[in-house]
């Protein structure tokens, strides 16, 4: 018989990973002079994701036939959503990370931001078990944010918390942590 709930269940022996149950960590640069920003995006971080990776085809034509070889791997950017605390210590430690990249009114890089390991930074998203074990945990190194999105006001938007998008370019992930519950 092709349905089977006893079959289907004994395969899901620990119920299931829950989306809900992870954390972000990151360090920031020293430059962005973050306070507590580091402790508390572990817990401002709404939503995140666990990695993906693509590995790109090279196509070559052969008597009329396509044959695909291997290519080089690529990782797309990483975003994740934070809620803002009207303290802003989060947002303004990424505003000045990225402002020690490329500094609004001269386009320039400050001196603390020079090479690529002091403005990029490892960054950490752990999947826990509904015991609270870690049972998956990504590393990404060499991280930093290219993209920080506005945060919409609106007179009409109550009983809601303000939050916004950081996207990151970062070199390439790591699994660090493979565990069963």
């Amino acid at each position: 018989m092709a349905f089977n709930v006893s079959e289907f269940r004994s395969q899901m022996q620990f119920d299931g990973a829950r989306a809900n149950l992870f954390e972000v960590e990151m360090n920031f640069p020293s430059f962005s002079l973050p306070g507590n920003a580091a402790r508390k995006l572990r817990f401002m971080a709404k939503s995140a994701q666990l990695p993906g990776s693509t590995v790109g085809i090279v196509p070559i034509q052969y008597f009329g036939r396509e044959v695909k070889f291997v290519g080089n791997r690529t990782f797309a950017d990483w975003t994740i959503t934070v809620l803002n605390d009207e303290d802003f210590i989060v947002r303004n430690a990424f505003e000045r990370w990225m402002n020690g990249i490329n500094s609004h009114r001269f386009n320039t890089r400050a001196a603390a931001a020079a090479t690529p390991t002091s403005y990029g930074t490892d960054g950490f998203v752990k999947h826990f078990s509904k015991t609270g074990n870690v049972i998956k945990s990504y590393k990404f190194v060499g991280l930093f944010p290219n993209d920080l999105s506005a945060i919409d006001l609106d007179w009409g938007n109550n009983d809601s918390i303000e939050e916004y998008t950081v996207t990151f370019a970062y070199q390439w992930w790591e699994a660090v942590a493979d565990s069963v519950v």
